[in-house]
């Protein structure tokens, strides 16, 4: 385990951390949340060494070993197998089956293994340093987004991986589910200083707003405190009789610790704007076919019409052909065979990584949204720069300036000013927090238009897809249904795990009738009245007697009622589940 101990640390722009304090316990899988630019990569660098605090310290275990995700390449040996096998240690030198074991596991095949490492594309090659990083069996891992180049397979093999894990982890990333899947705790920086609870990031959430309307409550009235004590004071500081009461009032008001106002970060909501259509189909494909040439074709005969208001999902395996499909039907690539054929209202923006060669290097971020859409005022242009993280002087950056990342944001940024009815998404989250993600996602939700979207995210699938192109077995197919009908009819490949399948395991538990599950849900019903009903009388108990304190009595009282009730919340859930259960 370790501990960081009252870290503070800042930039010139910015304060990070003030005083920030953090124990991990042995088993803990944090997940760490926060908007981007809070510190979270921040922290890592802290914790590996990488950077220095400007104050506190961070307590780690003799022999502790930690491990973090590389995101740059440095490959020396000529084959996969063997580049992979230098991170084994010396007594398993010779145990070359743990590298292969790790690198099935991560997508890659026997066929691969004699590969030269620097022949595959980024996102292998992060699958190599993921797998270099596994084998050196580190007590804890710090990974920094690392779904952000692997398929749905991969990040299924990461997810069973990670929760096996015996060890320690802190992890960074987008995907809400994955995350929720693998922690046990979730970690926020907010404000900065560290609040960690244990639970998924909807409790955390939920626990956080708690939290700050106790706050609220708390600074509303201190502040009438604070008032009353003021007035008091100015009234009677000049008169003998009273003096010497008003400067006892004084020195109250003077050791009083006052509560700071919550900054809210603001909220992210946005829309894509909507070109009226009355096409019933915005885009027909009829038997298109696509190959670097004859000998490698990626994928053959797709045919399917997209309706308006409808979105189409495009998954599978990385290196199969997903994001060239998607550059098939945006006309950056010409197919072999086939036609493509988009209705006279049709207007379409396109997100995806080849086309950020398209942007402008001299212009500002500012500019270049603009760029697509004068009729738009300024403002509403730095709103959009600000969605996409390049608030106040950021929006002024030239794009010759930004990283790989950034550029992806500006693309995206430059959809949400077009006037469109069609939306090519290819990996539109990869670069997006949560909270952005979320608001993405609601964005798609509501567009009125069509959506075609490249993910790996089974979250964003389940949230926004009606149909999906499928690429599986060297095929790619149409299926008229959503990713979970997908799972359930079809599923994933055998070299997947079992789970993979989400197969629900069959139970040995007798079937129950009508009246026996009444009898045993009225048995839950009372043993959670039993449970519960203490702790509401004694909240009930200790909000009569609040408003007759003040001060730090009123906010111990406070904070009791606060605990009890988490308490509450946590008994209903409980009980909740086995309600759920019975059925």
């Amino acid at each position: 385990m370790i501990e960081l101990i009252n870290i503070s640390k800042g930039y010139p722009t910015s304060q990070l951390y003030s005083d920030l304090s953090l124990r991990l316990n042995p088993g803990n899988k944090i997940g760490l949340v926060g908007r981007n630019g809070t510190g979270k990569s921040t922290l890592f660098k802290l914790i590996l060494g990488e950077e220095s605090a400007d104050s506190g310290e961070i307590a780690i275990p003799k022999g502790y070993k930690i491990g973090a995700l590389k995101q740059y390449f440095d490959f020396t040996e000529k084959t996969l197998i063997d580049e992979t096998a230098l991170a084994l240690s010396e007594e398993d030198k010779y145990n070359i089956y743990k590298a292969e074991k790790i690198l099935f596991g991560l997508g890659f095949s026997e066929a691969d293994l004699q590969k030269e490492p620097k022949s595959f594309s980024g996102g292998y090659q992060i699958r190599i340093n993921l797998a270099k990083l596994l084998l050196t069996e580190p007590n804890m891992l710090l990974l920094d987004e690392p779904t952000n180049y692997l398929d749905i397979l991969s990040i299924r093999w990461l997810k069973a991986f990670l929760k096996s894990f015996q060890g320690e982890v802190i992890l960074i990333t987008h995907d809400r589910e994955f995350m929720d899947s693998v922690c046990t705790h979730t970690l926020g920086i907010i404000r900065r200083n560290a609040f960690l609870i244990q639970g998924g990031t909807q409790k955390f959430h939920e626990q956080l707003a708690a939290n700050e309307e106790h706050h609220e409550k708390q600074k509303i009235a201190q502040d009438k405190k604070i008032k009353d004590l003021e007035e008091f004071i100015a009234k009677n500081k000049a008169r003998a009789a009273t003096a010497t009461l008003a400067q006892s009032k004084v020195k109250i008001l003077e050791k009083m610790e006052i509560l700071d106002d919550i900054q809210y970060d603001a909220n992210l909501e946005f829309d894509f704007n909507y070109k009226d259509s009355a096409a019933k189909f915005l885009l027909e494909v009829k038997d298109v076919s696509f190959g670097y040439d004859k000998n490698n074709i990626l994928f053959k005969d797709i045919t399917f019409a997209l309706p308006k208001g409808e979105t189409l999902g495009i998954i599978g395996k990385n290196g199969k052909g997903k994001s060239t499909l998607l550059n098939v039907l945006a006309g950056e690539l010409k197919q072999l065979t086939g036609t493509v054929d988009f209705h006279p209202s049709c207007e379409f923006g396109h997100f995806g990584q080849t086309n950020i060669s398209h942007l402008n290097q001299d212009n500002t971020i500012l500019e270049e949204i603009h760029s697509v859409n004068n009729k738009l005022p300024e403002p509403f242009i730095r709103n959009i720069c600000g969605i996409m993280m390049f608030s106040g002087d950021n929006a002024k950056k030239k794009i010759s300036l930004l990283s790989g990342g950034e550029k992806s944001r500006v693309m995206l940024g430059k959809i949400i000013a077009q006037d469109v009815n069609l939306l090519f998404l290819d990996e539109p989250t990869n670069h997006l927090d949560i909270d952005s993600i979320k608001a993405l996602t609601n964005a798609i939700k509501a567009f009125a238009g069509s959506c075609i979207i490249v993910t790996h995210s089974e979250e964003l699938l389940r949230e926004v897809c009606d149909r999906l192109i499928v690429f599986r077995n060297d095929e790619a197919d149409y299926f008229n249904g959503t990713y979970d009908e997908f799972l359930e009819k079809i599923g994933w490949d055998d070299e997947t795990a079992e789970d993979n399948k989400k197969e629900k395991p069959k139970s040995d538990k007798p079937k129950l009738n009508k009246k026996e599950i009444k009898k045993i849900r009225a048995g839950i019903v009372s043993e959670k009245s039993k449970a519960t009903s203490p702790i509401k009388k004694e909240i009930a108990q200790l909000e009569v007697g609040l408003d007759t304190l003040t001060g730090q009595d009123k906010a111990k009282l406070e904070s009791k009622i606060l605990d009890l009730q988490v308490k509450l919340e946590e008994l209903n859930e409980e009980f909740q589940a086995k309600l759920d259960e019975v059925g």
